[in-house]
């Protein structure tokens, strides 16, 4: 019983062994095509429904993928192959079938403004080499980057211009010049990109467009008087000119650490007038608000003095219009009401 067992798995071995050591020959009973660029192949046989319906239809569509992809990687062999670091590469023919794209083909980038005006005034390109002869060196180095010719930062000491101030520190004036001009690129680079995809530039003025709005215009104003040496304080207000917005003074919050005196004596006088009984009076305010009430008062008795005289002046009977009512009542001097 033990023998018969033992002969049952190592029969049952070889036959997994067969298994995984399939031949390479297929047998179809018509040629598959194949298109080894795109590592594809086409087969055309007939499938059987009854194999695919089957219980063993993984079994069948498994054997059915092996075939195919051995018949494949046969037509690759049969390629040109080169030994690159211990590897066989089949070098692949140009693809024949067209297949689709998942997303639409990339547009080509937009000219730049130079190279509008280049291809305008016919400039072409000129390739430059990566090395140039440093004469203070005596050696070959490279055109930019690190260790490159002619690099002026490594300078100890610089040539004052005649025409320079000899206070400037020119070690400066260099540094800032090359911080000016990375950043003059980098605005030029983003004007290109806002270009390219159509995007209008935000200006701190005007902004050039065909009709500009008031809230526009005001701001433009405002921006525009701010930008004198005095921050438009002295400047002259046109007639009828509102206020710009959010440029009144701005609000001055206490320091949260330090001396707390001035907020103690706030505190305490805040108190003060809670717990006093009679209300605390502010003479010069109320000075002011009585001056103003009399003035009203006396500025209405005296419209209402006028518009009565005015009316008695029409329901007086027996006056005409003309020259003669005219010249028996003259010409009445100032306003009605005010004598």
């Amino acid at each position: 019983m033990a023998a018969c067992s033992v002969e049952e798995l190592l029969a049952k071995a070889e036959e997994e062994e067969k298994e995984k050591l399939k031949s390479i020959t297929v047998h179809k009973d018509l040629e598959l095509e194949f298109d080894v660029g795109n590592l594809l192949a086409v087969d055309k046989n007939r499938i059987d429904s009854r194999d695919v319906k089957s219980a063993k239809k993984e079994d069948f569509l498994r054997a059915l993928a092996r075939d195919n992809t051995q018949l494949l990687i046969n037509e690759v062999w049969k390629l040109p192959t080169e030994r690159v670091d211990d590897a066989i590469v089949a070098t692949l023919p140009e693809p024949t079938t067209p297949l689709p794209r998942e997303k639409p083909p990339p547009k080509p980038k937009p000219p730049t403004k130079w190279e509008q005006f280049a291809k305008l005034k016919g400039i072409q390109k000129k390739k430059k080499t990566n090395l140039v002869w440093d004469e203070t060196a005596k050696e070959w180095r490279r055109r930019w980057g690190y260790k490159r010719a002619k690099d002026d930062t490594k300078e100890w000491m610089i040539e004052v211009p005649e025409t320079a101030d000899p206070n400037e520190d020119q070690f400066s004036k260099r540094t800032n010049a090359k911080k000016e001009r990375v950043a003059r690129n980098e605005y030029n680079k983003l004007k290109n990109i806002a270009r390219a995809q159509k995007v209008k530039i935000p200006g701190l003025g005007l902004t050039p467009k065909e009709q500009q709005s008031k809230n526009e215009l005001t701001k433009a104003v405002s921006v525009a008087k701010t930008s004198t040496a005095s921050a438009g304080r002295f400047q002259d207000r046109l007639p009828k000119e509102k206020r710009a917005k959010n440029t009144g003074k701005k609000r001055k919050f206490e320091p949260l650490i330090g001396d707390f005196s001035n907020e103690r004596q706030k505190q305490l006088e805040l108190l003060k007038v809670l717990d006093s009984k009679k209300p605390k009076l502010d003479i010069t305010k109320a000075v002011n608000k009585q001056m103003r009430e009399e003035d009203r008062e006396e500025a209405a008795a005296k419209r209402s003095k006028g518009a009565g005289k005015k009316g008695r002046k029409g329901n007086v009977p027996g006056k005409r219009k003309g020259k003669a009512g005219k010249a028996q009542g003259g010409k009445r001097r100032g306003k009605p009401g005010k004598r």
